[in-house]
C-alpha cells in the first residue's frame, strides 16, 4: 500500500495531483489548523502573461481554528471568480472543455471550507482519471493531538502502508530512518520541469492545475501526471 498525505489546497498546482496519481491512498487533512500564509483558499492563474492571485474569501474566525471549522463568505460569489477565469483563459486551446469543471467546482453548495476544497479536488481528479481512492483524516483511528512526523506515522500504521510519499518539500521535515525503523519504505516525489506554450508568451510555472488542462489535451496531461516526475 503506497500513501501520501496532504493538507486541501484550492486548486492546487499539477505536482499535488502527481502525488495523488502515485498512490493507492491519498489521505487530506481535514482537522489540521487553517494558515493564512499558505495555499488553502489561494492559488495563481495566468493572466496577461504574468501570474495573478485568485482567493476564496472566508467568513472572519479565530486563527486558531482547523480548515474543518472554517466557512467561506457570505458574499462569496462564484459568478466574480468564474468571469476573471473567463478572461484570463477564453482563447486556450481547452476552454470549452474546462470551464464547465470549474463551474461545477466554484458552484458548489457546501460553504465549509473543507468540505468545498474535498469536493474540488475529487471533481478534479475524476476529469483527470485518476482513480485513487481519497480518505479524510478525521476518519482515521489515531491519537490526532499527534504532530508532523509522528502523525504521519501512526497514520502509515493504522492503514498499513508499506510506503510513504511525499512531497519533495518535505524532505526537512522527515527521517527515512524513522520511517524504516518501523517497516515503511520513504520516498519524494520531485515534479520534473515541463513548459508548455501560454498564448505564445514566456512560460509561467507553479500555476493552479487549471492553467494545465486549459493548454494541455489529455494525453499530455496523462504524460505528466504518469510519467513527469521522479521519486527517490
Amino acid at each position: 500500500m503506497r500513501l501520501a498525505i496532504m493538507q486541501p489546497y484550492f486548486l492546487p498546482y499539477l505536482g499535488y495531483f502527481q502525488l495523488i496519481a502515485a498512490v493507492d491512498l491519498f489521505v487530506v487533512y481535514d482537522n489540521i489548523k487553517y494558515t493564512k500564509q499558505g495555499w488553502i483558499n489561494r492559488n495563481r492563474m495566468l493572466r496577461n502573461g504574468r501570474d495573478a492571485t485568485f482567493t476564496l474569501p472566508l467568513k472572519s474566525a479565530s486563527d486558531s481554528l482547523d480548515v474543518v471549522e472554517r466557512a467561506l463568505a457570505p458574499d462569496f460569489h462564484p459568478d466574480h471568480l468564474l468571469n476573471r477565469f473567463r478572461g484570463a483563459y477564453q482563447r486556450a486551446p481547452n476552454f470549452n472543455r474546462t470551464f464547465p469543471l470549474l463551474e461545477r467546482i466554484l458552484r458548489h453548495e457546501d460553504t465549509n471550507l473543507f468540505r468545498f476544497l474535498h469536493h474540488s479536488i475529487v471533481s478534479i481528479c475524476e476529469h483527470l482519471g485518476i482513480a485513487t481512492e481519497i480518505m479524510v483524516s478525521s476518519h482515521l483511528s489515531i491519537d490526532h493531538r499527534l504532530k508532523n512526523q509522528d502523525k504521519v506515522l501512526a497514520c502509515c500504521e493504522v492503514i498499513g502502508a508499506s510506503t510513504y510519499v511525499n512531497a519533495i518539500g518535505g524532505v526537512a521535515l522527515y527521517s527515512k530512518e524513522a520511517f524504516r525503523a518501523r517497516g515503511i519504505d520513504l520516498q519524494f516525489l520531485q515534479a520534473k520541469p515541463h513548459e508548455y506554450p501560454q498564448f505564445g508568451d514566456p512560460f509561467v510555472p507553479w500555476l493552479s492545475i487549471i492553467d494545465v488542462i486549459m493548454f494541455n489535451d489529455p494525453q499530455a496531461i496523462a504524460d505528466m501526471l504518469n510519467t513527469g516526475y521522479t521519486l527517490d
